[in-house]
């Protein structure tokens, strides 16, 4: 694309983190922004300042873990605006950080609900809209590099950012083979300045499990590892903005080359799985 000034954008996620520095950038550019989250009251919030920014901002409370919500979120885009041209489905949580087989069904159906059942939602909402639109369009959708390296220790993270992966792949290819005006791409954020080791605010109480007796020490150690090497929203933001325009699938925030590459030649040569270095 590049064509942004009155376009839309729908960005789920919207309210706090990635999802509210990319808002704030597609206004900067003259987007309409349609802003999606499930906290009301940070979404309303960030809606605020973003209007008194200038932007044309529609907020809708919505929970990407169902897909009634998501069709409702399209239904009211499209009813304000005529047409959306981003969407950026990038509403996640932090899932559970414990053994695979540790795992509840609780946090599955969490984790999976909203961070691959979330993109999956958002895919079958908006793009058969935006194809019928005809007009240039982009879809952006979250993962993570837990996607693309291995992830010991929060299974039903990383198998859900893998999803999403394998999700935007397919979804590259098959807009490409029609020759649509929409294109698509994944973002595999590193770690990034937001609050998504405090997602659990937001989990279901249907999905809770027993609050545990001590704190975790595996959750301690991440959030020293956030406080030391986390990135700001907004270097994200930019980082996407410019694979809109440029056409690029794979948006890396992080040198995660020598990851990648280790992995793929173990693949290659048959080797058993290495976990990825830390820091």
């Amino acid at each position: 694309m590049q064509q942004f000034e009155g376009r839309v954008a729908v960005v789920t996620g919207g309210a706090s983190g990635i999802g509210r520095a990319l808002a704030t950038r597609f206004a900067a550019e003259g987007m309409n922004v349609v802003l999606a989250d499930v906290e009301r009251d940070a979404l309303e919030a960030t809606a605020a300042e973003l209007r008194d920014g200038g932007a044309e901002v529609l907020a809708v409370e919505t929970d990407v873990s169902s897909a009634e919500s998501v069709e409702a979120l399209a239904d009211r885009a499209y009813e304000a605006f005529g047409a959306v041209h981003v969407v950026c489905n990038n509403a996640g949580v932090g899932g559970a950080n414990v053994a695979a087989y540790r795992a509840t069904l609780a946090d599955w159906e969490w984790t999976l609900g909203v961070n691959l059942w979330g993109v999956i939602h958002g895919v079958r909402a908006f793009v058969p809209r935006m194809l019928d639109g005809g007009e240039e369009g982009h879809v952006v959708n979250t993962a993570s590099i837990a996607g693309l390296t291995p992830l010991a220790g929060n299974a039903p993270y990383g198998v859900s950012k893998a999803g999403v992966v394998a999700l935007s792949e397919a979804l590259y290819l098959e807009l490409e083979r029609r020759g649509a005006p929409v294109r698509a791409s994944v973002l595999c954020p590193g770690i990034v300045n937001t609050n998504i080791l405090d997602s659990g605010r937001n989990r279901p109480e249907a999905l809770r499990n027993p609050v545990p007796e001590r704190p975790d020490p595996a959750q301690e150690r991440l959030r020293d590892e956030f406080a030391r090497n986390a990135i700001a929203p907004a270097e994200v933001a930019a980082k996407v903005f410019e694979a809109i325009r440029d056409h690029r699938f794979w948006i890396l925030t992080h040198d995660i080359d020598s990851w990648i590459r280790r992995r793929s030649e173990g693949i290659l040569s048959r080797a058993n799985p290495q976990a990825r270095p830390r820091g």
